[in-house]
């Protein structure tokens, strides 16, 4: 999730740029104030981008296969989507606060060094988020190719993975101008279909269908919650302040929040709310998402808008993998990896491609798989994130950026109250998560039982509880015992001017 200058921010939101493109060159150093430029209203457009996709359709699909009915799915949704995405706010203001990608930033509360153990869970992250985005890419255009005549079959499928992973890994691998452009036209094209899209299928919407559809217990809610979290603004979070590290340093706080979480928010919720309204209306429908969530949706349209469909479905999907795979390149550097950042994202694009096979040709239970991928990964990722946002409250001067590249700084190079805060809060919130659908998480859940939550199988199993608390721990526990140390870090004069090891840098 590519950090971005004023000045390119602005040439991204107008679909402008006339730069010849070339292999990026930043990697993990701090940027420089001169180039610091731009205002916190253009954070809309990166956000927006990343998160208009016909994937928030099936998410109404994904809400209601918890059970509860529609008005418990849209404020399921409304707050997961909100909440999180408002975290991720907050993370971006780390950002404007150092000119560093997200995971350097992290440094100041895990150390150097510690830092490793963060950076790959958000590699692992953001690597399985690009593997599913180009499975359903690949799943999406054999279904088109299928409703056409054309043949949907394996060779189809194999065809359409080779194009995909072309568009993402280049992306990948060129970096930040070719990642821009790219997003400049997803964006339009993406916004333009997907509302021709809504306009020919609101038809099939029959509220007197959704209406009757049965409220579940406030254990199957939250456990919708928790899924929406994970699925939307928790994917994004470690890589929040990748945005606005660009923006000067006297930028409203305010305006980084708001702007972030209104441009992640906006397209997820429409979509979600008609996601809702489409599954709830067809039990047949429902049913189709969860095997194939975006092939599934083509079901209900005109025979003439399939292509125009694939399109939008496959940009918009490619358009966020893009993205994830540019920000995993970063994330495994940041996790110690010293090689150039495009070796980092061809290494990414290697394990998508094999990821993306196992999900198309072997799997045959997507959304099991994918509920138990963003639960598992979503724990720490909310240790981490409760952890950052505790640590940049305490915080009243901003990161010194030297500092964050050397162990011997301020901000050490493995200490172990954070990294022992992550560690239990993820043994803690696994411990309260399940995914029955997935065998290799069937360890998962162990406290169920010696908490008198009904175990396994109980009515609290599918609450996910995990995840929150893990979120509530790593928060309170960085606040109560970090503070001394925060205050004596920042009594310390500056370390000077610096930049980060020449290796950071490499491209």
């Amino acid at each position: 999730m590519a950090g971005m200058q004023g000045e390119q921010l602005s040439q991204a939101s107008s679909g402008s740029g006339g730069r010849q493109l070339k292999v990026e060159a930043h990697g993990l150093d701090v940027i420089g104030d001169t180039e610091r430029k731009g205002r916190p209203r253009q954070l809309f457009w990166p956000w927006f981008g990343a998160n208009v996709s016909v994937l928030g359709l099936s998410y109404g699909s994904f809400a209601l296969g918890f059970r509860i009915s529609f008005w418990q799915a849209l404020a399921a949704g409304l707050i997961g989507v909100l909440f999180s995405f408002l975290l991720c706010g907050f993370v971006a203001v780390a950002g404007k606060r150092g000119s560093a990608p997200t995971m350097v930033l992290s440094r100041a509360a895990f150390g150097v060094r510690g830092n490793r153990l963060p950076s790959a869970i958000s590699w692992l992250l953001t690597v399985g988020w690009e593997t599913v985005l180009t499975a359903l890419a690949t799943l999406a255009t054999a279904t088109v190719f299928d409703r056409l005549g054309w043949g949907g079959g394996t060779s189809t499928k194999v065809i359409a993975l080779i194009v995909v992973t072309l568009l993402i890994v280049a992306g990948g691998v060129m970096g930040f101008d070719l990642i821009m452009r790219m997003q400049t036209v997803i964006t339009v094209v993406t916004g333009v279909l997907t509302v021709v899209y809504i306009l020919l299928v609101v038809g099939h919407i029959h509220w007197d269908t959704v209406a009757r559809i049965p409220a579940g217990s406030a254990q199957q809610f939250i456990g919708a919650l928790v899924f929406m979290m994970t699925g939307f603004g928790l994917g994004w979070v470690n890589a929040a302040a990748d945005y606005s590290r660009y923006l000067p340093r006297r930028s409203s706080s305010g305006g980084v929040v708001g702007w972030t979480t209104f441009g992640a928010s906006v397209a997820p919720l429409v979509l979600l709310v008609f996601g809702l309204l489409l599954a709830g209306s067809s039990t047949g429908l429902n049913q189709a998402i969860i095997v194939d969530p975006i092939g599934a949706l083509t079901t209900i349209l005109p025979t003439w808008f399939l292509i125009p469909f694939a399109a939008v479905a496959v940009l918009g999907l490619v358009g966020g993998a893009v993205l994830d795979i540019y920000s995993s390149g970063l994330a495994l550097l940041a996790a110690g990896l010293r090689v150039p950042r495009y070796i980092a994202a061809l290494i990414d694009g290697v394990l998508m491609v094999a990821g993306t096979v196992y999900i198309v040709f072997i799997a045959d239970d997507f959304l099991g798989q994918f509920i138990g991928f963003l639960t598992t990964l979503g724990v720490p990722i909310a240790a981490w994130c409760g952890v950052m946002l505790a640590d940049l409250a305490l915080r009243r001067r901003d990161y010194d950026e030297t500092d964050l590249y050397r162990p011997s700084g301020r901000y050490g190079d493995v200490p172990l109250l954070p990294l022992a805060v992550i560690v239990v809060s993820t043994a803690i919130g696994w411990g309260l998560v399940t995914n029955a659908a997935a065998s290799w998480l069937r360890w998962q859940g162990y406290l169920l039982g010696p908490l008198q939550l009904g175990g396994k199988s109980g009515s609290w199993a599918m609450a996910n509880l995990g995840v929150l608390l893990a979120l509530v721990l790593g928060f309170a526990a960085t606040w109560l015992l970090n503070r001394s140390k925060v205050r004596a870090q920042e009594r310390l004069a500056p370390a000077g001017p610096g930049t980060a090891p020449a290796w950071a840098a490499r491209p």
